[in-house]
């Protein structure tokens, strides 16, 4: 799978507070979701939405790859050690990929189905068995897996994978954000494996789009366990309307994952409020006034998403043959950015209040 990198995310720290959450899963409009938190101190669910809903499991199924591969194995191979930590501490893809084809491709999800006794899970769809991100799996099913893992699994293959989940890195090998979801939401300590597919041009999977699972909006998933001796497991599959920026849906999904019964969870201070923009030309000044002789507070790398809580008339900018007057607010630098480097079909950007 491609995707596409993210860069100048600034995560804010504050105090932490208690969790708190609504009476129903908060989904944000125009995103699918399917969700399952299970207690596994009291052994009950505290939410359930669209739980049995078939998702194309993206990394996720990174899970079953791993749990295949040391099936009946009593320790880890020294020569798959550094490999397999990769694909689960940092969602390696090559990774993924290796051990995907030297397991037989689809045939590793027909097993774990069998062997786990998952319900809503099946192997790529025809034409896409080399693409392992393709498998379907529901919110219920990956409540399973992680039941497998810490409840039956031996214990060498408990702590291969929960010790990798427990250290997930800030970045993926490919250069994405992890940190979305779970690790946004909620203080640690929580243990994840994160999914997302779609967040680029090479990757809207274009030709399957009438396969049974959605193959062309964007996909996010957070999954994993919250909570000291990974008390609570968490499971939350999205998609969201083609074309979304993915740091939008990543502040989507954290909100989303904010609003759940997570019992003995505390949440993490709310990130700024606004709207996720692609940018385009390199090295763009953000600066502390809307106009080009204030001072530069930051600058946006090539290709980068930002975010916009708000936008102001300034200093008229040329930049030939383009002329924009109007200025977005970027709370995550504390400074402007003329609109011009925005991707926005007009001057002002939609939805998007003024300052």
């Amino acid at each position: 799978m491609i995707r596409r990198a993210v860069v100048g995310l600034v995560v804010a720290v504050a105090a932490l507070v208690p969790g708190t959450a609504s009476a129903a899963p908060a989904v944000p409009a125009g995103v699918t979701a399917g969700v399952a938190v299970f207690d596994r101190q009291t052994g009950t669910f505290t939410e359930r939405l669209n739980d049995t809903k078939q998702f194309r499991a993206a990394s996720v199924v990174k899970l079953l790859i791993a749990l295949d591969f040391m099936w009946n194995r009593t320790s880890v191979p020294a020569a798959d050690q550094a490999r397999l930590d990769a694909m689960l501490r940092s969602s390696d893809d090559a990774a993924a990929s290796y051990y995907w084809s030297r397991g037989g491709s689809g045939a590793i999800v027909t097993r774990m189905v069998s062997r786990l006794g998952l319900l809503h899970t099946a192997p790529p769809p025809a034409g896409s068995a080399s693409t392992w991100g393709y498998t379907a799996l529901s919110a219920a099913d990956t409540v399973r897996i992680y039941r497998h893992i810490l409840d039956s699994a031996p214990a060498v293959v408990r702590s291969l994978i929960m010790t990798n989940l427990r250290a997930a890195t800030r970045c993926g090998t490919d250069g994405f954000d992890q940190y979305f979801g779970i690790p946004s939401a909620v203080a640690r300590p929580w243990a994840v494996k994160q999914g997302w597919s779609g967040f680029g041009s090479a990757g809207s999977c274009t030709g399957f789009s009438t396969a049974a699972i959605d193959l062309v909006q964007e996909a996010l998933h957070t999954t994993g366990t919250v909570g000291a001796g990974d008390r609570v497991i968490v499971a939350v599959l999205t998609l969201h309307p083609d074309g979304t920026a993915f740091n939008q849906a990543g502040a989507d999904l954290t909100r989303l994952v904010r609003s759940l019964r997570i019992p003995g969870a505390v949440l993490l201070p709310p990130p700024p409020a606004g709207t996720w923009f692609r940018t385009w030309g390199s090295g763009v000044r953000v600066r502390s006034a809307p106009n080009t002789s204030a001072s530069v507070v930051g600058t946006v790398p090539a290709g980068a998403e930002v975010l916009v809580s708000c936008q102001i008339k300034g200093q008229l900018v040329v930049v030939d043959p383009y002329r924009n007057e109007w200025w977005a607010y970027l709370p995550q630098y504390g400074g402007y950015m003329t609109n011009i480097y925005i991707r926005s079909p007009a001057n002002t950007l939609p939805g998007v209040p003024d300052c």
